[in-house]
């Protein structure tokens, strides 16, 4: 064992600032900004313009018209005096 290393159970000095990890992070928004504005001249949404939007935004779709479906069906249902999703 080294004379100046701490113990092992000592937890470490950033343990309790979680944030210090990002610190010698690279900066991603010269490229970012560059990516939106040139979508901007391409004429593309701002969230469907990096290329992992289409993994959030076709769940979201999927959900989206999903819920809208089943809301127009079980109101077809209601106005015509069922109360359930199948069955009288």
């Amino acid at each position: 064992m080294a004379l100046n290393a701490p113990p092992a159970n000592t937890p470490s000095p950033n343990a309790e600032r979680p944030g210090l990890i990002f610190i010698n992070r690279e900066n991603r928004v010269p490229y970012y900004q560059r990516l939106f504005q040139e979508g901007s001249k391409k004429h593309v949404r701002q969230w469907n313009q990096s290329s992992r939007s289409k993994y959030f935004l076709y769940p979201y779709y999927t959900v989206f018209a999903g819920t809208f479906a089943g809301c127009m069906y079980m109101m077809t249902r209601m106005v015509l005096g069922h109360k359930t999703w199948y069955g009288k």
